[in-house]
């Protein structure tokens, strides 16, 4: 099958892909590293009164699901405070 020049039903090589795809992959990537990476560290420095559904531990293993993993951390694993509960906040 061809579809806009690109030939599918067969593994692509990355060499064969547009430009614009590499790209769009190349961000879709970075920007799953920088949530996982940021989720991470986030968990590691929180303290464990400040996570919510279960042990820290719990949450490493969900973080490394795409991005919903990190988003979810983000969104529901986190007990938000004011600044003023985690010193690591204060400019």
């Amino acid at each position: 099958m061809n579809i806009n020049g690109m030939r599918f039903g067969r593994q692509t090589r990355w060499a064969e892909l547009p430009q614009s795809i590499r790209r769009g992959i190349g961000i879709a990537a970075s920007v799953q590293i920088v949530l996982l990476i940021s989720a991470i560290v986030d968990l590691v420095r929180r303290p464990s009164s400040q996570v919510r559904g279960g042990p820290k531990w719990a949450w490493l293993p969900v973080l490394f699901v795409n991005f919903v993993g990190p988003l979810a951390y983000f969104a529901f694993g986190r007990v938000h405070g004011d600044a003023s509960d985690n010193p690591g906040l204060r400019l």
